[in-house]
């Protein structure tokens, strides 16, 4: 596997790992496995790489991983030369590199990899990258022989990351998805108003890096060295950003940003809720 070990080294990867498709079966629901064996009927197993995008401490109000270009089309693009690698080297054998909106579970998928350690928040947790990693996939036809290598171990959790979520999401039996502010900031429609009074005193207007943040893994976090995740970035976005685009325009301007995805209007919620939480605090 050197070959293959280089394919991902020269794609940006800071560590990979491959597990049988099989052992992430229990993790996926009949619709995810429905959607997998018809993108790729016979899938045997799946290969998976971490990029780390820690580019600093920077301020601003929009979650880190956002402020680079959109990590669906970086992680894609750099798993692309992996796939046709081993395109090459097994000319018979599928390979179909996904991001985030693939039908795997790719956090379970690292974690049976022994990529990193599985935070209580729900990442993957790369020393010396921390949380701060995005995950891609190669879900294959191929029967690859791959070092063995044994589950990641879960973190010690201390708490720090659950008692720095103002939504109450990391319970010790999991994470609720309606009380995380990432989540909440990127809900489209009319909030509750429990909902919206937390996204009011939020500091940011499109994710949330709190409990990433007060993670102890996450201290001292080397830099990555990916240019797209360091250079050019949208650290901060205001109403005087938005004033006048239309979803096209938006999109023109914004459409290769992780946070362009959902269109101007809940960005500007958000800034309407914290605007008058400011004025009346």
């Amino acid at each position: 596997m050197t070959g293959l070990a280089s394919a991902f080294q020269q794609a940006g990867a800071a560590a990979w790992g491959g597990v049988p498709y099989r052992c992430l079966l229990p993790a996926m629901d009949p619709e995810s496995q429905r959607r997998a064996e018809a993108l790729c009927p016979g899938a045997e197993m799946v290969l998976t790489a971490a990029f780390p995008y820690w580019a600093g401490d920077r301020p601003g109000n929009l979650s880190l991983y956002a402020r680079g270009e959109d990590y669906h089309r970086s992680v894609l693009r750099r798993l692309e030369p992996v796939c046709n690698y081993l395109r090459w080297k097994y000319p018979e054998e599928l390979f179909l590199a996904g991001a985030d909106s693939s039908p795997l579970p790719e956090r379970e998928a690292a974690r049976l990899s022994g990529i990193g350690i599985a935070g209580r928040h729900g990442l993957i947790i790369l020393p010396p990258y921390g949380s701060w990693i995005f995950l891609g996939t190669i879900l294959t036809t191929a029967r690859l022989s791959l070092p063995e290598r044994g589950p990641a171990p879960a973190c010690r959790n201390c708490g720090r990351c659950a008692a720095a979520c103002p939504g109450g999401a990391l319970t010790e039996s999991g994470a609720l998805a309606g009380l995380c502010l990432s989540h909440l900031t990127q809900k489209k429609g009319e909030l509750s108003p429990e909902e919206a009074a937390l996204v009011a005193a939020h500091p940011y207007v499109w994710g949330c890096d709190l409990c990433q943040r007060a993670c102890p893994y996450n201290a001292g976090c080397a830099l990555t060295s990916l240019p797209e995740f360091r250079e050019g970035l949208v650290d901060q976005l205001d109403a005087a950003d938005l004033d006048g685009l239309t979803n096209r325009s938006f999109r023109a301007r914004f459409g290769e940003r992780a946070f362009a995805w959902r269109g101007p209007g809940v960005l500007r919620r958000n800034l309407e809720l914290q605007k008058k939480e400011n004025v009346f605090s």
